[in-house]
């Protein structure tokens, strides 16, 4: 669970904010093994009820911080556009993860195109092809299909 460190006033200081962090910025202090809310909050911290995070964006920066809604502190997400800088190296790095990925499935699946193998070749060669042609997909590399293995 992640909590905030409030200032005197009861605004935020620091969100996300750990127990660990109370400990450590306290070496004074001797705590008990279970801390309890009420001992994290004679320190000024506070439990924060955690949000779902969104869905991964590569267009957008996530960042949180905890606002207090009716007597309870809550995670806030919030999304702000990345700038076409960051959202090229975003593309350019999956584009390598994907690349990366289609190899290494081309390279597990070499040994079906050895004239032995007792696999169907032209199933295997078919969904190799597949696996060659990922980039050309429409989507790449945020929206893929990625082929189906043979049996």
């Amino acid at each position: 669970m992640f909590y905030a460190k409030l200032n005197q006033d009861g605004t935020l200081n620091r969100y996300p904010y750990t127990l660990t962090d109370m400990i450590r910025e306290n070496t004074s202090t001797s705590f008990p093994a279970v801390i309890t809310d009420e001992t994290a909050a004679s320190f000024g911290v506070v439990p924060v009820v955690p949000a779902v995070e969104p869905a991964y964006d590569h267009t957008v920066d996530l960042s949180r911080t905890a606002q207090k809604k009716s007597g309870k502190w809550t995670e806030i997400w919030v999304s702000t556009p990345a700038t076409p800088q960051e959202i090229a190296a975003r593309t350019s790095d999956k584009a390598n993860s994907v690349r990366s990925e289609r190899n290494r499935l081309l390279v597990d699946s070499d040994w079906t195109q050895l004239p032995d193998a007792p696999v169907d070749r032209t199933a295997w060669a078919t969904y190799r092809q597949a696996l060659r042609d990922i980039g050309q997909q429409p989507g790449f590399p945020w929206q893929l299909q990625w082929p189906v293995r043979p049996n």
